[in-house]
C-alpha cells in the first residue's frame, strides 16, 4: 500500500513517506499477496485471458484489454539473507525494490533487519527502481541481502521497527486509536480453524462434542444486555514479555569525541531478568557499553556482543528475550494479515478495557516531536500538503494504468492528509499550537501547523450574522466539505479545491484546510478574482473561471446566471456568489467557500411573500431553521432531475400519441386547450409502461419537424427545463440568498428558478419520504442503528433535519406496526442527536482537569435512573497555595468554570425535549431516561452506544448498572478518552467501481462465471487503488464469497467471507450493522463446510451484537434466529432450536404480516422441529398454518403448496402410527409388540437446503454431476439462461451494491 506514484513525476523524492513500515500496513506484499490467495499480486497468465471479454459491451471491452497490460506475469527470485537458507519470493515486474525490503522486514526469519541493501551479482539495486527496469534480473535470479552501515536515521528506524515487532500483538494502539490500528475479534470465535490451512478440525461426525448452549443473555426474551462480551478476551493479547524497558538513554546525543568514534545514539534497557544495560548504536551495529544511569562510560563492555541487529544482541544477553521473541514472531506471522494491516482512516472504539500504561520511547518521542507520517526522515521536514494534493490531481489519466496510479496517489495523499489534519485539530484544541493571531479572543483565533490552516467553527467578526451566527458558522464547514466532495468527484482538469477536513473534538468544530500558495502574504480583497467576499454586495467575475466552472455546471446542475454588483453592473457567474476564485502563486485556479454549491432548501427557509407548494404547506413548511444555510443534498437534486426526466419523456410520448390520433377530435381538443399543468396532472396518473418507448434518438429526430419541435417545447416548459430544445434542468444557487440582486432582464428566469426550487422542496416531502418508508415496509431498506438510518435518509436525498417529518409520516402510516423498528431507531437517533447538540456546548465550558468528571456527570444525567445525579467536582489534588491573580490568555474552554456541575437529569431531559421540538419539530413525551425506555421501547445500552460514538467518548468496558436508584451508573474513572469525530472526502476508485457494477449486472442476468471474473477484476483494481483495507473491498469480497458459494466452491467462499468479516470489523467497527451481516454469511459458509460449532459461535456473536445495537424486535433478527434454530435443529438440540424458531416466527408475523410467505416458511421450520421431537400434533398445527398461507397466496397448483400438502400427509401418517403404538401399549401393557417408530434426525443436507432458502440463495436442482458440468461450462449458456429466473433471487437479502441507487417512484399522489 506504498506510495510510489511520484517516481513517475518530476517531484523530488521528499514526497515519499516510505519508511513507515508500521504506518503503511507492513508492506505491499504482506497485504496484497493475501488477496489472490497467496500467489503474485497480479493474476497469472491463464487467469488474465478475459473469458468474459466477448459479451461485455464495447466500453468494458476496452477496459479489459487495458487490464491485461498491467498484469504482466510475476516471476520468482531467490533471496539469500545472512544466517538463513535462501528462499523463493514471487514478485511482479511493476514492483519496486523497496517492496522486497518491506517483505523481508515482515518475514519471520528476516524481520529483525532494516538496514540492508539488495545486491544482484555484486551490484546494489536502487530502492526506487521498478524490477522490470533492472538489467539481468529474471526468473531464478539470486538477490543477496547485504548489511549496510547505520546512520542516525537508520538507527532510529531500526529501533522503531524492533519496538513495533515487540508490540505487534498488543492491542493498545487500537484502543487508543493511533496509527490506523483497529480491533478485530473474529479469530476469538473461529479458534483459527478457518482459512487456508485446509485442515478442518470439526467434521459433521463430531456432533456429540459440540456445546450448543448459548450464554443466558443471548437467548430469546432475555432482558439482560451485558457490555463486557463486546470485547472478548483474545488469548494472544496477553503477549509474552520480551523486555521490561526499551528507551532512549539520557546520555544522548553522543558528545563530539564519541561521534567521531561512530557513536550514533545510546539506548537504555532492562531485560526480563532485571539486568540494566546501556547500549551504543554505532555505524557498525549495536553493542553493550559501560555506562550506568549516573556515570557515562561509552567504552565497549566485555564481551560487547557487537551485532548488526538489536534482536541478535538481545538474544545473546537475555535467554528470556530469545525464547519469547521467537514465539511472538511465530504468532505474529500466523495471524491473518487483515488483523494487522493499517486501515486507510482511523477507526475509534467507544469501549476499552483498562490497559496498563507502559514505558515506550517511540510513543514518547512521537508525542513531543511534530511527527506526521515520518517527517523527520523526509528531507525538507514538513510535507507541503497543498502541493501534494494538487500534483496528484494533475497526474495523467488517459489509460487504465495511468488512472490507477493517479487514483492511488490521490487516495494515499488524502488519507495521510486526513490523519495529519485530525492530529493538528486535536493539538489546536488541547492548546499545543500557537495561534497566528494570539492577541484576539480565543474563539477568533486561527492556527497553522504542519502546513495546514485551522479555524474554529464560530462566527468570527459577525461574518455570518445575517445567516444565523454561530449556528451558521457551525454548519458552513460541512456544507463546504460537501461542495469540495462534489467538485472533486466531477474532477475537471485545471480547477482545484482545497484539502478539507472537518473535526469535532471536545465540543469544538475545527476546519482544517490546505493552504493556497501565497494567500497568507496577500489581503483577501486583492486575491479574490471571482465571486464575492461579502455575500454578494461586491461581486467580480473572470473569464477563465467561467470556462472552468461551465464544465462542472452540467454534472452539478448549476445554472449560469447574472447578478448585480455594487455599481449595478451585471456580472456573470456559474456558481453561488460565496464561491471564491483565487489564483495561487503556483498559477493554479482554486475555488473555495463552496458552502452553497447546492440550492437552498425552501422548506427550511421562510421568505416573505413566497408561497410554497401545497405538499410542503400541508406538512407545516416553511419552518424557521437555526441558520439560513440549509441546502438540498446532491442525491436529492439527482433524484429530482431523474423524476423530471421521466415526466418529460411521458409528456413528449403523450403528445406524439395525440398527434397520431389527431383525427379523433377529443384528443385534439385536449392538446389545444390544455395548459402544461393539466397535462402534467394527466401524466402523473399514467404509468410509464402505457407510453410508446421513447429513447433519446426519437427525440432528436423530433427537431426536424416543426410540429414535433412544439412537442419538445411543451414538454420542456412543463418540466422546467432551462433549454427549449432538450431536457436540461439546472438550479441557480443564489436564489433567495440575502444580499444578492439580479438584473431586470432575468425576472422571468428567476421566477422559473424559484418555482423549480419550490418543486424540489415539495418533491422531497411528497416523493422521497414516502419512498423511504415504502422501502422500509418492503424491507429493501433495513436500518439497524443511527448510522445506517442516516445513510438510508441520505441515499434518498433526505437531510437529517427532516427526521421529525419522517417519524410523523411513519406514525400516520396504516402499517405503522410493521415499521416499529424504524420508528424506534428514528426516536433513538433524534434523542442522541439532541443530546449531542447539548453536550457540545456543555463541554466548551469545562476545563481540561475536570473533563472526565464532566463527561461522566453528563452520561449519568442522560442515562442513569438515579434521580439526583450529583457531579463529583474533582477533588483538587493539586490546590495551589497562592491563587494566581493574573489570568493569562487561556486555551479554548479553559474557563474556571464549574457551571457544568449544576446540570440535573430533569433539566437535561427538558433541554432534549425542547431541542427536539425546535430542531426537528417533533414532540417527545418523556422527562427522563426511564420514561423513554418505557414509552418508546428503547434500550439504555443502545442509547449509550449512540451517544458515545456521536460525541467521541470512550468508556471503560464493564457492566454498568443504569437502573439503580441509589448509585450513579458512571464515575469519572469510567471515562477513558475523548476522540475526534472526523469528516473528510473519500476519493473513489472509479474503474474498479465500474467493473464491480458490470459484475453485479452480469450476476443478476445469471451469467455467474463472467460476473465472478469481473468482480475478481474489480477486487484487483480496488486493491491497487486503496491498498488492502477499504469498505468497498469489503462489499466486493462479500459478493465474491456469495458467488463462490453458489458455484459450489465452499472453501473459497469461506476464505473470502473471512476476509470480508475481518475487514468490516477493522474498517467499520466490531459492532457495525454491516459486520453483523458479514458474521451471518460466514456462519452459513462454515455450516456448509461442516464446521458446525464455529457456525453456531458466529451466529451467537451476531445475535449478541444485534441485541446491543438495536434490540430483539427487528425484522433482521427473524433471519438470524431462523439461522440459529436451523443449525441447532441440525445438531439435535430441539428444545433450544424451538426457542429461536418460534421467536423468528413471531417477529416475521409482526413485520411481514401474518399472511406472508416468510411466515409460511417459518411455520414449516417450526413444524420440522416438532416432527423431530415426535410431537406431531404441534407439527401438524404449524404446517397447516403454512399450507393455508401458501394456498391463499400462490394457489393450489404451486409447487410450494403441493410440497406443504405432501408434508401434511406424511405428518398425519406419523401421528396415526404413533397413536396406534400408544394404544397398543395401553391395551397389552409390557407385552405389546411395538413397531419401531422412525424418528429421523434431520440430515445435514436438508438443514443446509433450508438455510440457503432463508438466506435468499436458491439453487437450481441439479445433480452433483450436472454441477460439475456447469462449472466446466458445458452447455453453460442454455442452463444459465433457463435458471436466470432463480438467479435473480440471489440477492433477496438486500442489495449488494456499494451504493444503493435511488428508487424512483413516479406514481406517488
Amino acid at each position: 500500500w506504498l506510495y510510489f506514484p511520484f517516481t513517475l513525476s518530476s517531484i523530488a523524492p521528499r514526497q515519499r513517506p516510505w519508511e513507515s513500515g508500521a504506518q503503511c500496513g507492513e508492506g505491499q506484499n504482506a497485504s496484497t499477496a493475501v488477496m489472490n490467495g497467496g500467489g503474485a499480486h497480479y493474476y497469472s497468465e491463464e487467469e488474465s485471458k478475459q473469458d468474459g471479454g466477448g459479451d461485455t459491451d464495447g466500453g468494458e471491452d476496452s477496459n479489459e484489454q487495458e487490464v491485461i497490460v498491467i498484469q504482466d506475469t510475476g516471476f520468482t527470485v531467490k533471496i539469500q539473507a545472512p544466517g538463513t537458507e535462501p528462499f523463493d519470493l514471487q514478485v511482479s515486474p511493476q514492483e519496486m525494490v523497496q517492496e522486497i525490503h518491506q517483505v523481508l522486514m515482515d518475514r519471520e526469519d528476516t524481520c529483525h533487519r532494516t538496514c540492508f541493501s539488495l545486491q544482484l551479482d555484486g551490484n546494489v539495486l536502487d530502492n526506487f527502481a521498478e524490477l522490470k527496469s533492472i538489467e539481468g534480473l529474471q526468473e531464478g535470479s539470486l538477490l543477496k541481502v547485504v548489511e549496510e552501515p547505520y546512520t542516525v536515521r537508520e538507527a532510529r528506524i531500526h529501533v522503531r521497527h524492533i519496538r513495533d515487532l515487540l508490540k505487534s500483538l498488543d492491542p493498545s494502539d487500537a484502543y487508543n486509536g493511533v496509527d490506523c490500528n483497529s480491533l478485530s475479534f473474529l479469530s476469538v470465535f473461529t479458534d483459527g480453524d478457518l482459512g487456508d490451512s485446509g485442515k478442518w478440525k470439526k467434521k459433521g461426525s463430531d456432533l456429540e462434542q459440540i456445546d450448543c448452549t448459548p450464554p443466558e443473555h443471548i437467548l430469546p426474551g432475555s432482558k439482560e444486555r451485558p457490555l463486557v462480551p463486546l470485547q472478548p478476551q483474545n488469548k494472544e493479547w496477553k503477549p509474552m514479555q520480551c523486555l521490561k524497558v526499551l528507551t532512549m538513554s539520557g546520555w544522548n546525543p553522543p558528545p563530539g569525541n564519541r561521534k567521531m568514534h561512530g557513536d550514533l545514539m545510546y539506548l537504555y534497557m532492562v531485560t526480563v531478568e532485571e539486568r540494566h544495560i546501556s547500549i551504543t548504536a554505532s555505524t557498525r551495529g549495536f553493542y553493550l557499553n559501560q555506562s550506568t544511569t549516573y556515570t557515562f562510560n561509552p567504552k565497549p563492555a566485555n564481551p560487547s556482543f557487537l551485532s548488526h541487529s538489536l534482536v541478535e544482541l538481545l538474544s545473546q544477553i537475555s535467554p528470556a528475550f530469545k525464547k519469547n521473541f521467537t514465539v511472538l514472531q511465530k504468532t505474529r506471522v500466523q495471524r491473518h494479515p487483515f488483523e494487522r494491516i493499517a486501515t486507510p482512516f482511523q477507526v475509534y472504539s467507544w469501549t476499552a478495557p483498562q490497559v496498563d500504561h507502559t514505558m515506550d520511547c517511540v510513543r514518547a518521542e512521537d508525542a513531543y516531536t511534530s511527527r506526521l507520517g515520518y517527517e523527520e526522515h523526509i528531507p525538507g521536514q514538513t510535507r507541503d500538503w497543498n502541493e501534494e494534493l494538487q500534483t496528484t490531481r494533475e497526474l495523467a489519466r488517459k489509460n487504465l494504468p495511468e488512472r490507477l496510479l493517479r487514483e492511488r496517489a490521490i487516495f494515499k495523499v488524502h488519507s495521510d492528509f486526513a490523519a495529519a489534519a485530525t492530529r493538528g485539530s486535536m493539538a489546536v484544541i488541547d492548546g499545543n499550537v500557537m495561534a497566528i493571531n494570539p492577541g484576539e479572543e480565543t474563539r477568533m483565533q486561527m492556527f497553522i501547523w504542519n502546513n495546514i490552516f485551522f479555524s474554529l467553527g464560530f462566527d468570527v467578526r459577525d461574518h455570518y450574522r445575517e445567516l444565523g451566527g454561530d449556528a451558521a458558522a457551525h454548519a458552513a464547514p460541512t456544507n463546504d466539505l460537501n461542495g469540495v466532495r462534489a467538485y472533486g468527484a466531477v474532477d475537471v482538469e485545471g480547477l482545484y479545491t482545497l484539502g478539507t477536513v472537518v473535526v469535532d473534538y471536545r465540543g469544538y468544530r475545527v476546519t482544517a484546510q490546505s493552504i493556497i500558495p501565497g494567500i497568507l502574504e496577500r489581503e483577501q480583497e486583492q486575491s479574490v478574482i471571482y465571486g464575492s467576499i461579502d455575500f454578494g454586495k461586491t461581486v467580480v467575475s473572470h473569464g477563465k473561471y467561467l470556462e472552468l466552472l461551465e464544465r462542472t455546471s452540467r454534472p452539478l446542475k448549476v445554472q449560469r446566471h447574472n447578478v448585480l454588483n455594487e455599481k449595478d453592473e451585471s456580472v456573470e457567474l456559474c456558481s453561488s456568489v460565496e464561491c471564491k476564485g483565487i489564483i495561487g502563486n503556483d498559477g493554479r485556479h482554486y475555488i473555495l467557500d463552496l458552502l452553497r454549491t447546492f440550492p437552498p432548501d425552501l422548506n427550511f427557509l421562510p421568505v416573505e411573500g413566497e408561497e410554497l407548494s401545497p405538499e410542503s404547506v400541508r406538512q407545516g413548511f416553511p419552518r424557521q431553521h437555526r441558520h439560513r444555510l440549509a441546502c438540498l443534498r446532491q442525491e436529492l437534486i439527482e433524484a429530482f432531475v431523474e423524476h423530471r426526466y421521466l415526466l418529460f419523456m411521458k409528456m413528449a410520448a403523450l403528445q406524439l400519441m395525440q398527434q397520431k390520433a389527431n383525427k379523433e377530435s377529443k384528443m385534439a381538443t385536449l392538446t389545444e386547450n390544455s395548459s402544461p399543468e393539466a397535462l402534467t396532472w394527466y401524466i402523473h396518473k399514467t404509468p410509464l409502461s402505457s407510453f410508446p418507448d421513447l429513447t433519446n434518438p426519437t427525440l432528436t429526430c423530433l427537431h426536424q419537424d416543426p410540429k414535433s419541435r412544439e412537442v419538445v417545447l411543451n414538454a420542456c416548459k412543463a418540466v422546467g427545463s432551462i433549454s427549449n430544445t432538450s431536457f436540461d434542468i439546472r438550479f441557480n444557487p443564489d436564489i433567495f440568498s440575502p444580499g444578492v440582486r439580479f438584473p431586470e432582464d432575468s425576472v422571468d428566469d428567476i421566477q422559473k428558478q424559484k418555482q423549480l426550487l419550490k418543486d424540489a422542496a415539495a418533491f422531497l416531502v411528497s416523493c422521497q419520504i414516502p419512498s423511504l418508508v415504502k422501502d422500509c415496509l418492503d424491507h429493501s431498506a433495513l436500518p439497524m442503528d443511527g448510522a445506517t438510518l442516516t445513510e438510508a435518509l441520505h441515499q434518498r436525498g433526505i437531510n437529517v433535519r427532516y427526521l421529525g417529518n419522517v417519524l410523523e409520516f411513519v406514525d400516520k402510516t396504516p402499517a405503522k406496526a410493521q415499521l416499529e423498528h424504524f420508528y424506534r431507531i428514528g426516536i433513538s437517533e433524534m434523542i442522541t442527536r439532541c443530546a449531542k447538540h447539548i453536550f457540545k456546548t456543555y463541554l466548551q465550558g469545562v476545563e481540561l482537569s475536570a473533563l472526565s468528571a464532566a463527561v461522566s456527570h453528563f452520561l449519568n444525567c442522560f442515562l442513569s435512573s438515579f434521580p439526583d445525579a450529583v457531579a463529583h467536582l474533582p477533588a483538587d489534588e493539586l490546590v495551589s497555595r497562592r491563587k494566581n491573580r493574573k489570568r493569562r490568555n487561556r486555551v479554548p474552554g479553559g474557563g474556571d468554570n464549574t457551571a457544568w456541575a449544576s446540570l440535573t437529569p430533569s433539566e437535561l431531559w427538558k433541554n432534549i425535549v425542547s431541542e427536539a421540538q425546535s430542531y426537528y419539530n417533533f414532540t417527545l413525551h418523556c422527562e427522563n431516561a426511564d420514561q423513554v425506555v418505557e414509552k418508546y421501547g428503547l434500550q439504555k445500552i443502545t442509547l449509550l452506544r449512540e451517544i458515545t460514538i456521536k460525541a467521541g467518548i470512550q468508556i471503560l468496558i464493564k457492566e454498568y448498572n443504569f437502573d439503580s436508584r441509589h448509585k450513579l451508573a458512571f464515575t469519572e474513572e469510567d471515562i477513558l478518552n475523548i476522540f475526534p469525530v472526523v469528516k473528510h472526502v473519500n476519493p473513489k476508485a472509479s474503474d474498479a467501481f465500474h467493473f464491480f457494477q458490470s459484475g453485479q449486472a452480469k450476476v443478476q442476468q445469471g451469467y455467474l462465471k463472467e460476473g465472478c471474473e469481473l468482480i475478481n477484476e474489480a477486487l484487483n483494481l480496488f486493491n491497487n487503488v486503496y491498498g488492502a483495507m477499504h469498505v468497498e473491498i469489503c462489499a466486493c469480497l462479500r459478493l465474491l464469497a456469495r458467488l463462490n458459494y453458489i458455484m459450489g466452491d465452499h472453501h473459497e467462499a469461506l476464505s473470502n467471507q473471512q476476509k470480508a468479516v475481518l475487514m468490516s470489523e477493522r474498517v467499520l467497527g466490531v459492532e457495525h450493522p454491516n459486520t453483523i451481516q458479514e458474521y451471518m454469511h460466514l456462519a452459513l459458509y462454515c455450516f456448509a463446510n461442516g464446521q458446525l460449532s464455529t457456525a453456531l459461535k458466529l451466529l451467537y456473536r451476531a445475535r449478541y451484537l444485534m441485541l446491543m445495537v438495536c434490540g430483539e424486535d427487528h425484522p433482521e433478527m427473524a433471519l438470524l434466529d431462523s439461522n440459529i434454530g436451523l443449525v441447532l435443529h441440525g445438531v439435535m438440540e430441539y428444545d433450544l432450536s424451538l426457542r429461536f424458531l418460534e421467536n423468528a416466527l413471531a417477529i416475521n408475523s409482526k413485520y411481514h404480516g401474518p399472511r406472508s410467505l416468510k411466515v409460511a416458511l417459518s411455520h414449516h421450520l417450526v413444524a420440522r422441529v416438532y416432527e423431530s421431537k415426535a410431537e406431531f400434533r404441534s407439527a401438524l398445527q404449524h404446517e397447516k398454518e403454512g399450507y393455508t398461507i401458501y394456498k391463499n397466496q400462490v394457489g393450489e397448483a404451486h409447487e410450494k403448496t403441493k410440497e406443504s400438502s405432501e408434508y401434511l400427509k406424511y405428518l398425519t401418517q406419523q401421528a396415526v402410527a404413533l397413536q396406534r403404538t400408544m394404544n397398543e401399549i395401553y391395551k397389552n401393557g409390557s407385552n405389546a409388540s411395538i413397531m419401531p417408530l422412525k424418528f429421523t434426525a434431520p440430515s445435514m443436507a436438508s438443514v443446509l437446503e433450508q438455510l440457503n432458502i432463508i438466506n435468499g440463495i436458491i439453487f437450481i436442482p441439479l445433480s452433483q454431476k450436472d454441477l460439475e458440468n456447469l462449472k466446466a461450462e458445458v452447455q453453460r449458456r442454455q442452463q444459465l439462461q433457463e435458471s436466470g429466473k432463480s438467479m435473480e433471487e440471489l440477492t433477496v437479502d438486500g442489495p449488494l451494491e456499494l451504493e444503493d441507487k435511488i428508487p424512483m417512484d413516479v406514481n406517488v399522489d
